[in-house]
């Protein structure tokens, strides 16, 4: 039976979700002369009320509903504001007209939204603390300022190709800003809740998924900015790697299963090496978060996230000019090209080719690793240009380890 085409479950709904609300604020409907007006009873008869204007298709109806809720509202306000200057409980009740209203088209939906907002009103104690005690102003501002770039300016920008050779795209130069706001964010947010070990390793990891080069300019701005956050920064800047190397065993175990056992031993050596480079800086990082940062700080850098976006266009625009200016000389050489800027397409690339027939599995070993070390040249100079020259130094170690146990890999492969 669905829920939407019978009119007595979402009723039903429409009264449960009324006093799932109206529980919630009935416990702090207080007592006495200053209590609030609305409580368990009202709350249940507001849904109901909003379900039956939609039961009833009519429009005036659910706006006279909404309009009286918003009076009555205004009334108890009138009687409660020197007590308590709030208008969550008003509020609340005029969401919870809306929330009848839907129960007649969308009940789950509903429901959904009904238990989200009833943990959100329950939550009230909790968020303030975390916004009054553990978010300093300079952090909300770093977190409007991300709401504005991913909400308002990303979806404006248009999407199409602009410029010579067609090589900028605005919308995603973009995304790659709010890409290394958001890394930034992330590794601000594990910093502060996990320590440095375990918050930047964990942070670094997360982000080599979204983009490996962006974490580790990500890091290295962090270990810039902080010297004492530099061997911890290390750590999730290997982890990003590794990251790179499991995205490359998905992406080639779905677009070919010969590549993948092919690449299968250079892979797991190569993710072995950056697993032991990043324990050894885990492990020798501050264990504690109050040896390394203080109280309040800056999320992420602005400045930065739009100097590494529009490095990265000026980088491609270089490569699409040498690609079309000398043509695609060999697949080894398109492969060591285009892993510059993307080493899981060049996989992809080179497996789409064993699919078709045209590579044998054994062939498409070396392409791929020529990709994956350019690129590993590509994470190199990020490191060094933004992390400055020890931040570089440590992580160029780790990224030759990653690159030679790839080989060895290959290596053991053919001879074992």
């Amino acid at each position: 039976m669905s829920f939407q085409t019978n009119p007595a479950i979402s009723l039903a709904i429409a009264i449960g979700i009324g006093l799932l609300i109206g529980a919630e604020r009935e416990r702090r409907k207080g007592t006495g002369p200053g209590r609030s007006a609305a409580g368990v009873r009202t709350f249940a008869l507001a849904t109901l009320a909003g379900a039956l204007s939609n039961y009833l298709q009519s429009e005036a109806l659910l706006v006279a509903i909404a309009l009286g809720a918003v009076f009555f509202a205004a009334l108890a306000y009138r009687q409660t504001a020197r007590e308590d200057p709030g208008l969550t409980t008003e509020f609340a009740l005029l969401v919870a007209v809306l929330l009848g209203a839907l129960t007649m088209k969308n009940p789950l939906l509903a429901a959904g939204l009904a238990v989200v907002i009833t943990i959100l009103l329950a939550s009230r104690d909790r968020l303030h603390i975390a916004l009054k005690r553990l978010l300093s102003a300079q952090e909300a501002h770093d977190a409007l300022v991300f709401l504005a770039a991913s909400l308002v300016i990303l979806p404006l920008a248009p999407n199409r190709e602009l410029g010579p050779f067609h090589a900028f795209n605005p919308r995603k130069i973009c995304e790659l800003v709010v890409l290394v706001m958001a890394i930034g964010g992330l590794s601000h947010i594990a910093l502060r809740a996990l320590g440095a070990r375990l918050g930047l390793a964990l942070a670094g990891f997360v982000g080599g998924f979204i983009s490996a080069s962006a974490t580790i300019g990500s890091m290295g701005n962090r270990a810039k900015h902080r010297p004492e956050l530099a061997n911890a920064a290390a750590s999730g800047a290997t982890l990003a790697t590794v990251a790179t190397v499991i995205q490359l065993f998905l992406v080639l175990l779905v677009t070919n299963v010969s590549t993948f056992r092919a690449m299968t031993r250079p892979l797991v050596f190569a993710g072995i090496a950056a697993v032991v480079y990043a324990l050894i800086f885990f492990l020798v990082s501050p264990k504690t978060m109050a040896e390394i940062e203080p109280a309040t700080g800056r999320a992420f850098d602005l400045r930065f996230a739009v100097v590494f976006a529009v490095t990265i266009s000026i980088c491609l625009f270089l490569l699409t000019f040498l690609n079309q200016r000398f043509g695609n000389r060999g697949l080894l050489v398109g492969a060591t090209v285009a892993g510059f800027a993307d080493t899981h397409a060049t996989a992809i690339s080179i497996a789409s080719l064993v699919s078709s027939g045209k590579l044998a599995p054994e062939s498409a070993v070396l392409p791929i690793l020529l990709g994956f070390i350019t690129n590993t040249l590509t994470k190199i100079v990020v490191a060094l240009s933004v992390g400055g020259f020890r931040f570089g130094l440590k992580l160029l170690f780790g990224l030759v380890a990653v690159v030679l146990g790839a080989f060895l890999g290959m290596w053991l492969r053919a001879n074992c």
